[in-house]
């Protein structure tokens, strides 16, 4: 199961950095995706990065500001965030996802507040 790492409280125009680890020996065979789901509302998509890592995709609401990437000797994926605002506020997922199978992380929280 993945984990995820990085969250927590942070001013609007700052930056945070979430990891997703994946165990060991694993990680090369999925693509990776972050969720977020924001208070109320449905888990939406905000970028995903294929196994390789040649391949990145983003959510209209954060390109310019997030960045996806991996590091396979480490097996972590990472989400750089920057210029956040109080809308990227929730929790954010990480899915490890290998054809239709998917594995989901328990989430770690971010609140963008002044």
């Amino acid at each position: 199961q993945p984990v995820e790492s990085g969250g927590g409280l942070v001013q609007p125009g700052g930056s945070l950095r979430l990891s997703c680890a994946v165990p060991e020996g694993t990680f090369t065979k999925y693509d990776m995706e972050w969720w977020h789901q924001a208070p109320g509302k449905q888990r939406e998509m905000v970028a995903s990065i294929t196994r390789t890592g040649r391949t990145t995709e983003y959510a209209d609401p954060v390109k310019g500001r997030f960045t996806i990437s991996r590091d396979l000797a480490m097996s972590i994926a990472y989400l750089q965030m920057d210029l956040l605002q109080p809308d990227d506020s929730g929790f954010y997922y990480c899915n490890a996802r290998y054809g239709q199978n998917n594995c989901w992380g328990r989430g770690t929280q971010v609140y963008v507040t002044s």
